[in-house]
């Protein structure tokens, strides 16, 4: 069976920062050691970063610190942008919401039971016989995962597309203090979703971006501390070690070098790159590790500068870039490289069409 992508659209919630409001508003709502301060005008002033979009409704939100108003405020904006994302995807399909087969939704920022794929199947009128499934915990490797598991369900039955969405809230998570790990989280971290419709069949005879050839994966608990989300009070804090980038490229050139070993391929097969835009120092080694250039990751790259560490949604913004100003040639191959919590990597192997 062949699984096609026929359409991919992104979506932000609409408040946005520039890293400049970002320094001012915790210089003015928080007590700053002068070191902590110091870090933050480094990441904030002088950083890459442009801004980033937000899931609140008033910047004075952002210093809420009940869990309860902190996960009722990840429901209302997951569920508003991951319907956004996917109402644009359904249009830009030309298909209507009851035509879907299935949803798979991913997030690692808020917890909810029934999972948000309640939420979305009432909010765009999807079909009670519809195949759901709710991904937790994969952390900024979600969207790679969630890829995976829909082309399953195509496996299983593949007579109606699919929708596929990675939605993160992670300003839900925000935590303050003087750990420099914290610091570079409130700085780099953004709020967006994207949303994939999936089909079975050759992409000559149904309208599609690209189809996926393989998948691999890889987890590396030896690495668990590294990076994950810990409970604290009862809220989220993020664990993100300096060894990251370092984790980060390691296992995602081992799940790469697999994958390509599979198809008798090597990186110079590879035409297109879509890599998680966890930060500069993260793609930079990720780079030096593959030995892809900066042009190379340029549209990665440039998802960072716009939007911050989207977590799971950033590598599928990422080949949104591709699709829209790289041009992809039909039969050029692509790669899809993510890793995040626990330790995980993940990658997909595609084919371009026009």
């Amino acid at each position: 069976m062949t699984c096609t992508l026929q359409a991919l659209a992104t979506a932000n919630p609409p408040f946005y920062t520039t890293q400049q409001e970002a320094y001012e508003f915790y210089a003015s709502h928080f007590k700053l050691e002068p070191e902590t301060d110091k870090l933050y005008r480094r990441l904030l002033l002088e950083g890459p970063i442009r801004g980033r979009f937000i899931g609140i409704d008033q910047v004075e939100d952002a210093c809420e610190t009940d869990p309860d108003l902190l996960n009722a405020r990840f429901l209302k904006f997951a569920r508003a942008t991951a319907a956004t994302a996917a109402r644009k995807a359904l249009a830009n399909a030309h298909l209507s919401p009851e035509t879907l087969g299935g949803l798979v939704v991913n997030t690692c920022t808020g917890y909810l039971c029934p999972g948000l794929s309640s939420y979305l199947a009432e909010d765009l009128g999807l079909r009670s016989d519809i195949r759901a499934l709710d991904i937790a915990g994969m952390g900024c490797g979600g969207a790679m995962p969630n890829l995976q598991a829909t082309a399953g369900l195509l496996a299983l039955d593949g007579t109606a597309p699919l929708l596929s969405i990675a939605v993160e809230i992670c300003s839900a998570t925000l935590f303050m203090g003087p750990d420099p790990a914290l610091v570079v989280s409130n700085s780099i971290f953004g709020d967006g979703a994207s949303a994939a419709i999936l089909r079975a069949g050759e992409p000559g005879k149904t309208q599609s971006l690209l189809r996926f050839v393989d998948f691999a994966s890889g987890l590396y608990p030896d690495y668990r501390r590294q990076l994950q989300y810990r409970q604290e009070g009862g809220r989220l804090r993020n664990v993100l070690s300096v060894k990251v980038p370092v984790i980060g490229a390691k296992t995602a050139r081992e799940v790469l070098q697999r994958l390509l070993a599979r198809h008798s391929l090597e990186q110079k097969d590879i035409r297109w790159w879509a890599v998680h835009a966890g930060g500069t120092a993260v793609l930079d080694q990720v780079g030096r590790d593959l030995g892809l250039d900066e042009e190379a990751l340029r549209f990665s790259l440039e998802i960072f500068h716009t939007y911050g560490n989207m977590s799971s949604p950033s590598v599928m913004f990422a080949l949104r870039q591709i699709l829209d100003h790289g041009q992809p040639q039909p039969g050029e191959r692509g790669i899809l490289l993510s890793f995040g919590a626990g330790f995980s990597a993940f990658a997909a192997l595609v084919e371009f069409y026009p």
